[in-house]
């Protein structure tokens, strides 16, 4: 089992950078994948990013390929989704989640656990 804690949240402007952090509890979290989804009221939980066990695989959602980047480290138990040039409609609450397996996955019900989410706010 493992518990997820996510930070880094905030305000910030338009064009700016932001990086969220997803600390992980237990010693086998290099055994887990990790997504990245986003949340914004009256809407689904959408994948916003993926990494692999190891860091080599990354995947992500097209409207934040080329600006966006996961990555880790397992000395750390440490997941981060750097922002660059974030747009407004990046505006959500953002969550991690981790599963046991190989596979990185795009849809929430693959995964098992949950951080608590963090809001970013995005202004133009």
């Amino acid at each position: 089992q493992v518990q997820l804690v996510v930070s880094g949240g905030g305000l910030v402007q338009a064009g700016s950078s932001l990086r969220l952090s997803c600390a992980a509890s237990g010693r086998t979290f290099s055994s887990y994948s990790v997504g990245w989804f986003r949340q914004t009221p009256g809407k689904d939980r959408e994948f916003v990013a993926g990494i692999g066990r190891s860091g080599s695989y990354t995947i992500y959602a097209d409207d934040v390929k080329g600006r966006f980047t996961a990555s880790r480290d397992n000395a750390v138990n440490t997941v981060y989704l750097q922002m660059n040039s974030p747009k407004p409609e990046d505006t959500a609450v953002y969550y991690c989640a981790a599963r046991n397996s190989i596979v990185v996955d795009t849809t929430p019900g693959a995964y098992a656990y949950w951080g608590q989410g963090t809001q970013v706010t995005v202004s133009s």
